[in-house]
Formats: C-alpha cells, sequence, structure tokens
C-alpha cells in the first residue's frame, strides 16, 4: 500500500531537514516518494504502477505519496518544478530524484539499482 504523507509524517519517516542541513534517512526501509497532483495525467497514469510495486516490495521498500498541492513547502524544500517527480532514497546513501511518468520496468530497475544494492564504500 502506498502512503500519503503530511509534513509531519515526512519529518518523522523520511528526513527532518528542520533539524538537518545534511541528508540523514529517518526511514526504516528504502522508500520512494512520489510528488503528484490530483489533476496531474502522468501522475493518474503512475499511480497505479506505484501500488503494483508497493505490493511487490511489501516489506524491502516504502512507497509514498506527497500532494504538491496540499504540501507546497514539501515541494519546495525538494524544488519540485515538474511532477511527477519521484525521490529515491536509499537507507544509507544520498536521494536521487526521477522527472516523469517512468514506466514500471523503469521505475523496477531504478528500485534494485539505487533502493536494494548496498553502497559501495567509498575509500
Amino acid at each position: 500500500m502506498t502512503e500519503h504523507l503530511t509534513k509531519e509524517t515526512f519529518l518523522e519517516k523520511v528526513f527532518d531537514y528542520t533539524q538537518n542541513k545534511d541528508w540523514k534517512f529517518a526511514g526504516e526501509l528504502p522508500c520512494i516518494i512520489d510528488f503528484y497532483a490530483d489533476w496531474c495525467q502522468p501522475c493518474k497514469m503512475v499511480a497505479p504502477i506505484l501500488e503494483e510495486l508497493s505490493e511487490e516490495y511489501a516489506g524491502k521498500i516504502n512507497v509514498y505519496k506527497i500532494d504538491t498541492e496540499a504540501e507546497q513547502e514539501l515541494a519546495a524544500v525538494f524544488g519540485i518544478r515538474s511532477i511527477p517527480s519521484m525521490l529515491f532514497c536509499p537507507k544509507n546513501d544520498k536521494p536521487q530524484m526521477a522527472v516523469g511518468a517512468l514506466p514500471k520496468d523503469a521505475l523496477k530497475d531504478a528500485i534494485e539499482k539505487v533502493l536494494l544494492t548496498e553502497p559501495v564504500e567509498q575509500n
């Protein structure tokens, strides 16, 4: 199941940008955050794909949604200029943003490569 986040739940489950300048992921599982709006057609096309992926990867990743109309501060913090935009948040690495309505295979590829791989230690 995808879960809708407000600013309060985002600060608790993903990243408290009011307390930290540097990225510090707060979640238990890596996640995808879908920044969307109800009027956005490409967002409506991506929504059922994200639902499927949230079920396929249950227990491995979380899939969150943020309504950019209702949560304008969150959209501004992440510089969201076009939607859909998806923020991929690995557990121990920097988040990565993808813009546009990605097909399911591209999303699965990103989940496998960005979220479910352990980061390579930098020497």
